[in-house]
């Protein structure tokens, strides 16, 4: 999937269509502090076989793409639910 690098888009900050300047959300390292992280330490921690069983079945075919989309007027950024999409990629548009 191809998508433009900028569209013209509602901004909920300036309650309006703006140009919106798209980019993709990148996954960043899961924080160690968090209470499921934690729960999951201590449980496979100490002697024993890992306790939770190895997912079976295949891989999903599509990947969930999020998108970030700032505002050029206020420079604030919003988010859309994700999309599914094999292959994605910005564009550059001329005009």
């Amino acid at each position: 999937m191809k998508m433009p690098q900028r569209i013209r888009g509602y901004c909920p900050f300036c309650n309006k269509h703006t140009d919106l300047e798209v980019e993709r959300v990148k996954n960043r390292p899961r924080s160690e502090l968090r209470a499921g992280q934690r729960r999951f330490r201590r449980v496979t921690a100490g002697y024993g076989g890992f306790p939770r069983p190895k997912p079976e079945g295949r891989e999903k075919p599509t990947k969930r793409i999020h998108l970030r989309f700032r505002c050029r007027e206020c420079h604030k950024a919003h988010q859309r639910p994700g999309i599914r999409a094999k292959k994605f990629e910005l564009v550059e548009v001329h005009k």
